[in-house]
C-alpha cells in the first residue's frame, strides 16, 4: 500500500496531503518560562500550578512587518573594527526629571518600559511628554482609551505638539502599517498588554502575546532607530505583569510609584543601559497634569515652628541626587502584650537590627516598647546613610527630648555601635547647607579628607553612638 502511494504521488504533488497541526506550548503565568509539556512546579520561579497551555502558530519565516519589500536586506556579521563609532545624540524632552532618570534624554533606538499601579499617572506622563516634544513626529497608540477620551485628557495638559498623532489600534500588524505610512520619530504604546499578534493564537495580555509583541517592537526600535515607550501593567505583588523576559528585552525599566493619599509621584529607574540605574524623578500631580519638583527636599521636610521629639532629618542620596528627608519615630510602652515593630518606607529587618544595637550597645530597654517608624512623604529609602537619623529619632522619642531643627544626619551605624562612612558625603553636606541647616553629623572617617572651610554649615564628626548621645541628649 505504501509503495502504491509513493508511485502515484511522487510525481503529483497536488495529491499529497500537508497537515498543518497547531503548535502548543505551556507557559508559566508568573515568570513566563516555556515548556513543551505541563509541569506542576516551575523550574524557574519555583511556583506551583502556574502552567497554562497556549497555541503558537508562528510562520516558518517571519519578516519584519515595518519594512518595505524592496528595502529588506540580509543581516551579515560585521567586524567590530569596521563599525563606525558615532556618538548617539539624545532627544531632550524638556522634562528635567525624565531626562535625569534616562541619563540625559531619550536614546535613539531605545525601548523604555514604564510600570506602575492603576491610576498612578503613567498614561498622563507619556501623553504629557509626547505633547512637549515640539518638532518631533510622535505616534501615540492606545489600546485602552478611545480618541475622544485621549483628547479630553490632552485638553487639561499644557503643551502643543502639532505633530502628535493618535491611534487606537491594538493589532500589532496594523500598528506597523501605520508606522510605515507615518514614519514617526517617537512611538508610544499604551499598553503592551493590549497588543495582539496574528502569529499567536492567544488572548491579549497572555505570556506568549506579550513576548511576541515586545519582540517585534524591540526589533523595530533597533533596526529603525526610533525610540519606543511601553506602558506595562503590574500584578498584585507590585512587579510588572508578564514574563520576566520582557524586562530583559527592553533597555530601560522605569517604575512610576506613589501614594494615592499624596500628590507627589516618583519615577524610579530600575534598569538603564544608557545611564544610572538608581536615579529618581519627582513630580506633583495637579489638575493640569504632572508638575516637576526641582527641589524635593523642601517637599519631604515638614515645616515646624518648634522642635518635636522623635523627628530627625537625614541627608540621603537617590542615584546622583542628594535629598533631605524627615524621619519620624514613636517609641511607647507595649500595653497589649508583645511589642510591635512597624516601619513605613524603611526596611523592617534593618529597624530591628538598629533596635538591637541600641539595646546592646546603648543600654536602652527597647524590648518592651512599641516602635513605629515613618519616612515623611511616603518615600521608600534603602540608603544605609539614613541609619544615624533613624537612631537619633528613636532615642529622641525614647527620652522624649526633641532634636534641634537645624541638625541633620548622614552616617551608617554598625553592629558594634560605630559610625561608618558613606559615599558622596560632600554632596550631602552641600544639600544641607543649601537648605539652611546649621550642623550636620557624620562619621569621623570623613574628617581627614574633607575641606570644612568651603561649607557654611558646621560639620561634626563622631566615631560612636555614645558620643552622639552625649552631644544631643
Amino acid at each position: 500500500m505504501l509503495l502504491f502511494w509513493f508511485i502515484c504521488c511522487k510525481d503529483n504533488p497536488c495529491r499529497r496531503v500537508k497537515t498543518n497541526k497547531a503548535k502548543t506550548a505551556f507557559f508559566c503565568q508568573e515568570c513566563g518560562f516555556e515548556s513543551p509539556k505541563w509541569l506542576g512546579r516551575c523550574p524557574s520561579c519555583q511556583s506551583w500550578n502556574t502552567f497554562t497551555e497556549e497555541v503558537i502558530s508562528r510562520p516558518d519565516e517571519q519578516e519584519a512587518l515595518w519594512k518595505d519589500e524592496d528595502k529588506r536586506k540580509p543581516n551579515t556579521p560585521v567586524r567590530l573594527q569596521d563599525i563606525q563609532a558615532t556618538e548617539g545624540k539624545r532627544i531632550v524632552t524638556g522634562d528635567l526629571e525624565l531626562d535625569r532618570v534616562l541619563g540625559g534624554g531619550i536614546v535613539p533606538g531605545s525601548i523604555v518600559l514604564i510600570g506602575g499601579e492603576p491610576g498612578i499617572g503613567k498614561s498622563t506622563l507619556l501623553l504629557q511628554i509626547a505633547m512637549n516634544l515640539i518638532g518631533q513626529k510622535v505616534l501615540y497608540v492606545s489600546g485602552e482609551e478611545s480618541e475622544q477620551q485621549i483628547r479630553m485628557r490632552a485638553e487639561r495638559i499644557p503643551g502643543g505638539n502639532d505633530q502628535l498623532y493618535v491611534s487606537t489600534e491594538s493589532n500589532v500588524a496594523k500598528v506597523f502599517k501605520q508606522v510605515k505610512q507615518l514614519k514617526p520619530e517617537v512611538l508610544v504604546i499604551d499598553s503592551i498588554q493590549t497588543l495582539v499578534s496574528d502569529f499567536i493564537d492567544a488572548t491579549a495580555g497572555s505570556i506568549s502575546q506579550i513576548k511576541e509583541c515586545a519582540g517585534q517592537l524591540q526589533r523595530y526600535a533597533k533596526e529603525s532607530g526610533v525610540p519606543v515607550f511601553l506602558i506595562g501593567h503590574i500584578n498584585k505583588e507590585g512587579t510588572i505583569a508578564g514574563p520576566k523576559v520582557l524586562e530583559h528585552m527592553v533597555d530601560t525599566v522605569l517604575q512610576f510609584e506613589g501614594d494615592r493619599h499624596y500628590t507627589h509621584r516618583i519615577l524610579r529607574a530600575q534598569k538603564n543601559r544608557f545611564g544610572s540605574a538608581s536615579e529618581i524623578g519627582i513630580y506633583r500631580m495637579e489638575t493640569d497634569g504632572l508638575r516637576q519638583v526641582n527641589n524635593p527636599s523642601e517637599l519631604l521636610i515638614t515645616q515646624k515652628d518648634e522642635p518635636i521629639s522623635g523627628v530627625a532629618v537625614a541627608a540621603t542620596m537617590e542615584g546622583m541626587r542628594p535629598m533631605l528627608i524627615e524621619v519620624q519615630a514613636l517609641v511607647s510602652p507595649a500595653v497589649y502584650g508583645n511589642a510591635q515593630r512597624t516601619a513605613t518606607g524603611f526596611d523592617l529587618r534593618r529597624l530591628n537590627m538598629l533596635l538591637a544595637v541600641l539595646e546592646k550597645r546603648g543600654g536602652l530597654a527597647m524590648g518592651n516598647k512599641d516602635v513605629f517608624l515613618n519616612m515623611a512623604g511616603g518615600l521608600k529609602v534603602d540608603d544605609p546613610a539614613i541609619d544615624l537619623a533613624v537612631v537619633a529619632a528613636l532615642i529622641s522619642s525614647f527620652e522624649d527630648v526633641p532634636i534641634p531643627l537645624h541638625y541633620c544626619f548622614a552616617a551608617e551605624v554598625g553592629l558594634s555601635g560605630e559610625l561608618r562612612a558613606v559615599n558622596r558625603i560632600e554632596q550631602r553636606i552641600m544639600e544641607a547647607d543649601k537648605l539652611g541647616f546649621e550642623s550636620i553629623f557624620i562619621a569621623k572617617h570623613h574628617a581627614g579628607g574633607l575641606q570644612k572651610n568651603k561649607f557654611r554649615i558646621e560639620v561634626q564628626a563622631f566615631g560612636k553612638l555614645e558620643d552622639i548621645y552625649q552631644k544631643l541628649f
